[in-house]
């Protein structure tokens, strides 16, 4: 039973953090996007800060997810 629920919690984290990020990378393309329609000669610079950004986003969830496999196995 104790496994069970250690399962449950580890779904329920990785899917929450799953959740926001993805909103978080489409708001942040979002405002890259209008930024890069609004100012054409600044697009390098947006999109290096854009995919900066994604990068960190990311590596949350690979966080959260290597901790959800350490729940499942290890505990």
């Amino acid at each position: 039973m104790e496994k069970g629920i250690i399962a449950i919690a580890a779904a329920i984290a990785i899917s929450v953090v799953g959740a926001l990020s993805a909103m978080g990378i489409s708001r942040a393309a979002s405002r890259a996007f209008e930024s890069m329609a609004k100012q054409p000669e600044a697009a390098g610079r947006i999109q290096t800060s854009l995919i900066t950004a994604i990068v960190f986003i990311e590596t949350c969830v690979i966080y959260a997810l290597v901790i959800a496999l350490l729940l499942i196995f290890v505990f």
